[in-house]
C-alpha cells in the first residue's frame, strides 16, 4: 500500500467517524441526560430512605422508580413521593 492509498484510507475513515458522531450525537446526549437523571434520582431515593424513621416515607430502589425519575427528573421523584404518601 502506497502513502497516497494510506492517506486516502485514513481520510475516509475520519470522514465516516465524523459522520457517525454527528448522526448519533442527539441520541447520545439524550441517553446521557436520562442516565444522569436516573443517577440523581437514585441518590434522592437513597436519601429519602435514610430519613424513613423521621418521615415514614420510603421508595424502593427498583427499575420502575429509576425509569420514572430518569425520564421525568425531579418532578418524577416528587410524583413518586406523593403517590407513596397518598397510598399509605
Amino acid at each position: 500500500m502506497s502513502l497516497i492509498e494510506k492517506l486516502a484510507l485514513g481520510l475516509t475513515v475520519l470522514f465516516l467517524l465524523v459522520a457517525a458522531v454527528r448522526l448519533f450525537s442527539a441520541p447520545l446526549k439524550l441517553a446521557v441526560r436520562v442516565l444522569l437523571n436516573a443517577a440523581l434520582g437514585f441518590g434522592a431515593m437513597w436519601l429519602l430512605n435514610l430519613t424513613t424513621a423521621y418521615t415514614g416515607l420510603s421508595l424502593g430502589l427498583n427499575l420502575f422508580n429509576g425509569l420514572v425519575v430518569g425520564i421525568l427528573g425531579v418532578p418524577g421523584f416528587v410524583l413518586l413521593v406523593l403517590v407513596r404518601w397518598v397510598l399509605t
